[in-house]
């Protein structure tokens, strides 16, 4: 994603949550105190976009991997300037190795890696590149890390303003698995939508997981 690229799709808190791995109210706190951006409003509710929902993503893996709320402040903040209002996809990152007691946002360079947290400039040969974030979000989100199999769930900011789908399709993820799990609801799906059993089964497996950490995280 470019420095300058414009705001994409449209997501309120509980539908970003779903995709980044988090409850909607800890979206809004990430918006709050900085750690994401609400770019399509910052008036209540907030509305975020594309790009703001890919940077949710990678603040839940720099916690993940230990990164303490502070040193992921300052690396936006130290990085925002060269890499534009969303630094966390467009700059090449990485963190110090985990077994550390404190791991560290990195920025990769030339095979090194140095700290753009508390020690700016010290360098790093051992390090973590952090994922394809974007690429993560276009297959479903947060739950497609422990979903392997399911390959028919597509993000295109650009389609239905965002929203998940059945890959290729303009047919709502979310309402296909909330059909698919009704009596009947299969034959419906397949007669109404022309949606097959494997695209309703991706969709129950996207939608019951990312619903469940979601909750979990509440």
């Amino acid at each position: 994603m470019e420095k300058a690229a414009q705001p994409r799709g449209w997501y309120l808190a509980r539908e970003v949550g779903l995709l980044a791995g988090v409850s909607g109210d800890k979206v809004g706190q990430w918006a709050r105190y900085g750690y994401i951006r609400s770019s399509w409003s910052s008036a209540i509710p907030r509305i975020y976009s594309f790009q703001d929902v890919a940077e949710a993503i990678a603040v839940h893996e720099l916690l993940d991997r230990g990164v303490a709320h502070a040193d992921i402040r300052k690396a936006i903040d130290g990085l925002r300037d060269e890499h534009g209002d969303w630094p966390l996809q467009t700059a090449p990152l990485a963190t110090t190795d985990r077994r550390q007691t404190s791991p560290r946002v990195a920025l990769r360079a030339e095979g090194t890696a140095y700290d753009i947290g508390r020690k700016r400039g010290q360098t790093f040969l051992s390090f973590v590149e952090l994922q394809d974030i974007a690429q993560l979000l276009r297959r479903g989100g947060w739950a497609l890390r422990e979903l392997p199999d399911v390959t028919r769930i597509e993000v295109d900011p650009d389609r239905l303003s965002g929203r998940p789908t059945i890959r290729d399709r303009r047919i709502p993820a979310e309402k296909v698995a909330r059909i698919a799990k009704t009596p009947g609801g299969l034959r419906v799906l397949q007669t109404g939508y022309d949606v097959t059993k494997r695209e309703a089964e991706d969709a129950i497996h996207w939608y019951e997981r990312a619903q469940q950490i979601a909750d979990q995280a509440a």
